[in-house]
């Protein structure tokens, strides 16, 4: 049994993120955060469906909307069709990072620990 509301996070030490998992019915809404200025930068919908390569394999598509001036929507449009395949549910992602003055170095760990909180989220599920 998969337990109903949670949270996860990444625990690399630096540029670490988290997210929120809560299942409204059979359908999860999961807000992921973090840096100096969380926010919501872009939020994703995804719905299952039919693989296009084998209809016996479940697959998802997402439907994102990304505010001016953030680059979360490819974390959330991710997440979303993720979880969704996963589940066989409809989902729903928000997302909002925020470092100031983030290197590239630091862009890159953003990106590693982005796909370890989408294995924990997974893995939990």
């Amino acid at each position: 049994m998969t337990q109903r509301d949670f949270t996860v996070k990444t625990e690399e030490g630096k540029y670490d993120i988290e997210a929120y998992i809560r299942f409204v019915g059979e359908d999860v809404l999961i807000a992921i955060w973090g840096g100096e200025k969380p926010h919501i930068g872009a939020v994703a919908a995804a719905a299952p469906r039919p693989s296009l390569k084998d209809p016996n394999v479940t697959s998802a598509t997402a439907s994102v909307i990304c505010f001016p001036g953030h680059k979360e929507d490819e974390l959330a449009k991710a997440a979303s069709e993720l979880i969704a395949a996963k589940l066989n549910t409809r989902v729903v992602v928000t997302a909002g990072i925020h470092w100031d003055h983030l290197s590239e170095d630091g862009i890159r760990s953003v990106v590693k620990n982005s796909k370890i909180l989408l294995n924990l989220i997974a893995d939990r599920l």
